[in-house]
């Protein structure tokens, strides 16, 4: 209740503070200033504030740790209670409200989760490029086909024996001078094979000069299908423009695809050459044959279609060979 003589001012005093009490000011404070918003009441019989000037008004001074009160007691939008977190308005309880501060830890255990999903992508990651997850290359089809370091044990001679072919013996001691001579790398991409074989009619006069040779070889790719490229690598025989021709056919019956080539200005009284190139999944096999003959031999020497055929046999025994080396 006001003592009599002093004006009554209902919202002069501060109100109590619900999230705790202020903390005392320290000394020598500033006296508290009457509200100006205040209307003073006089009391009947007491005499009024003296006419004249005021001084005007200040707001009062608060302690450094406080934010500013604000009208009513209530903190000021926006803050909480003194000690309390930040939230939004300081509600009781520190509750946050739409998208306030009580999200925090929420938002971390988002974050923390993130995290562990993208470490583990990227453990996974590591894995997958380290075993070859993310390679883009195919796997090779060898159709069964297995390397063989001595491809000329694994070529099958029986056509050019019934021809009356046999191999060539020896000129020399050096291995360089071998009869048959074979063979054969392993590398990263692919695995290769050759086999030369000097062959000779049987009763083959000595003065007559003739040369004929057997060439094999083998390959495994392990990198690039040779699919692409192989057809027209021998269909490449055909446009050379040179004084030699050749003539390409396709032949059926023998891996996925082969192919024939033959040299046209070889007849049958000087020799023949003849390639027979086969493609069965991932491996290639090329034989050649290549003779020659002086006028003066008294052998006879086997037509282009003849060699085609020794080649075509000797090819299919020697592939079912290859396939069993395993």
């Amino acid at each position: 209740m006001s003592t009599p003589g002093e004006p009554s001012q209902p919202y002069g005093l501060p109100q109590p503070n619900p999230y705790g009490q202020v903390p005392a000011p320290p000394q020598n404070p500033v006296p508290a200033q009457q509200n100006p918003y205040a209307q003073q009441n006089p009391v009947p019989g007491q005499p009024g504030p003296a006419a004249g000037p005021q001084a005007p008004m200040q707001a009062p001074m608060q302690p450094p740790s406080q934010p500013p009160a604000s009208h009513y007691g209530y903190p000021p939008a926006g803050l909480g209670a003194p000690g309390a977190p930040a939230g939004t308005g300081g509600a009781p309880g520190g509750s946050a409200g739409v998208g306030g501060g009580g999200g925090g830890r929420g938002a971390s255990g988002w974050l923390w989760a993130i995290g562990g999903a993208v470490a583990a992508s990227a453990i996974w990651g590591s894995l997958l490029f380290a075993t070859g997850g993310f390679s883009s290359e195919p796997s090779p089809d060898l159709a069964g086909y297995a390397y063989t370091d001595d491809l000329c044990a694994a070529t099958s001679m029986t056509p050019f024996e019934n021809a009356h072919y046999k191999t060539k013996a020896n000129t020399g001691s050096s291995s360089k001078d071998a009869n048959p001579q074979h063979s054969g790398a392993r590398m990263k991409s692919m695995d290769t094979m050759w086999c030369n074989v000097s062959l000779e009619q049987e009763n083959a006069s000595s003065a007559t000069y003739s040369s004929t040779w057997l060439y094999n070889s083998a390959t495994l790719h392990r990198k690039a299908d040779p699919a692409p490229e192989f057809a027209d690598n021998y269909r490449a025989y055909e446009k050379q423009e040179t004084s030699v021709g050749y003539k390409v056919e396709s032949v059926p019956g023998i891996g996925d695809e082969a192919y024939l080539v033959t040299r046209n200005d070889m007849g049958s009284d000087s020799g023949s050459y003849v390639i027979l190139g086969v493609r069965d999944g991932w491996m290639t096999f090329q034989s050649t044959w290549s003779s020659y003959a002086s006028g003066s031999s008294s052998g006879k020497q086997p037509t282009s279609d003849e060699v085609a055929t020794m080649l075509k046999t000797s090819a299919t025994e020697t592939l079912k060979r290859l396939q069993n080396a395993r």
